[in-house]
């Protein structure tokens, strides 16, 4: 089941990012005082009453260009990118929350940025969607609450009163907001493989898919960021269904160019977390980078399973040493994630492109492997007679048992006499030992300490 996505959108310096981290928890959003300091859309996800949502930041909408208050330096060169990025957010969310600012009142750019919305509206089942929920911020004392009925010329229904750095209002807020969700309704279980293929821009991600499906199913093109969407392909690889998603580019927060291409890194994000499998694809003639292990840290974070295709191989000029090199490199760039395996490929001429799917097919029954009790206690026992865990106040750290608790991804519980004595250098260590026993090719595995109460 999907989850509801909410975009937080208005004109700039209306309280959005305050409201973004009040939502979140935590503070996620840059806040300043100046109008403009969102730029990047952000997005996190958040619950209410036990009902799970993702909110997303944008830019703040100045229709006019201009505005009564003065932007960040630079800031108005990004008007009009703002403004699209919040237009895609509206376009790509369930529901809508519109900021305003009590203590401005009513401006030009907020009756601009409410036609705007009302705009972007569609009619389905004789209703309006997405629906729009008109926030009004800074109430934060009587006298501003007071004239919070003006803003119902704004035609958006009722306003909802509240303070985003106080926190008050938004529990009312939050009511209003999980009522609008569509019900819940469980879909048919796709019971396909599903394994997407990510990556920077043009390090050749549709050129593969092309490759794998035997035909010109994506757009190929020598332009960064020509794939805007997350695209779902079926194929059947002997008596296994696949579902292979081809995805936009991923770029650095910072380095993402504003609008469509920026809105297509949550489309990205999105497809991770719904694979079983992401095949990180990497540009040979470029080498792996930072954002290459960003990317990694994305999937690791949404415990995925991994391969590493290194594209473009026909472009190297090689000798016998290159491509144990490159690997090299690779295993020190993402050291935290040894378990990958790397396949050198050019989906251009279709060099070795006959074994990314056994391998990514492999990877997925890595993750479904189930040790026995008595292997892991075997492999634990052995552990610790070999290497104990160094002590700490005197203290130290005994493994009594363990079991596996589940599958995809293999996580592991121990119980143990005092988890907080268990440092991450040891819990790298029994899980080495692990690898030793059953390796679990490109797949994560956790490791839960807990204590055992006699």
């Amino acid at each position: 089941m999907s989850v509801p996505i909410v975009a937080l959108v208005g004109r700039p310096n209306v309280g959005k990012s305050t409201l973004f981290n009040r939502l979140a928890g935590e503070p996620l959003a840059i806040v300043d005082d100046v109008p403009g300091t969102t730029r990047d859309r952000i997005f996190t996800d958040a619950e209410w009453n036990g009902i799970p949502f993702r909110i997303i930041d944008t830019g703040g909408i100045d229709p006019s260009g201009g505005g009564k208050e003065p932007l960040s330096i630079g800031s108005a060169d990004f008007i009009e990118e703002i403004r699209s990025q919040s237009e895609l957010a509206i376009q790509e969310a369930d529901v809508v929350l519109f900021i305003t600012d009590a203590i401005s009142g009513i401006t030009p750019a907020d009756a601009e940025v409410a036609r705007i919305l009302r705009r972007s509206q569609m009619q389905r089942d004789g209703k309006s969607y997405p629906p729009i929920l008109l926030v009004v911020n800074k109430t934060d004392n009587s006298t501003l609450r007071s004239g919070v009925g003006e803003f119902y010329e704004l035609g958006l229904g009722d306003p909802y009163a509240i303070s985003a750095v106080h926190g008050t209002g938004t529990g009312d807020l939050l009511d209003a907001l999980v009522a609008t969700f569509p019900p819940q309704i469980k879909q048919e279980e796709d019971t396909s493989v599903k394994i997407a293929i990510v990556g920077k821009p043009n390090v050749g991600k549709s050129s593969l898919l092309n490759r794998l499906v035997g035909e010109e199913r994506a757009i190929v093109s020598p332009i960064p960021g020509t794939t805007r969407d997350a695209i779902d392909t079926h194929i059947q690889v002997g008596d296994i269904e696949v579902t292979l998603i081809d995805t936009a580019g991923i770029r650095r927060r910072g380095h993402v160019t504003p609008g469509v291409e920026k809105f297509s890194v949550v489309r990205s994000m999105r497809a991770i977390e719904r694979a079983d499998v992401s095949l990180l694809v990497i540009d040979a003639t470029v080498g792996i980078g930072d954002q290459d292990a960003h990317i990694a840290g994305y999937i690791l974070e949404a415990k995925k399973s991994t391969v590493v295709i290194v594209n473009k191989w026909d472009a190297i000029v090689k000798d016998d040493y290159t491509m144990a090199a490159f690997t090299e490199r690779i295993r020190q760039d993402l050291n935290f994630m040894a378990y990958v395996p790397v396949l050198y490929i050019s989906a251009l001429t279709g060099q070795r492109v006959d074994q990314v799917m056994p391998l990514a097919l492999q990877v997925q029954e890595e993750r479904l492997v189930r040790l026995t009790t008595s292997q892991l206690n075997r492999i634990l026992q052995a552990a610790q007679d070999e290497h104990a865990a160094p002590g700490h106040g005197g203290r130290s750290l005994r493994m009594y048992y363990g079991t596996q608790v589940r599958s995809d991804p293999p996580t592991f519980l121990i119980y143990v006499n005092d988890p907080k004595l268990c440092h991450f250098t040891y819990t790298r260590y029994i899980e080495n030992c692990i690898r030793k026993e059953y390796n679990f090719i490109g797949t994560p595995i956790q490791l839960v300490m807990r204590p055992r109460h006699d």
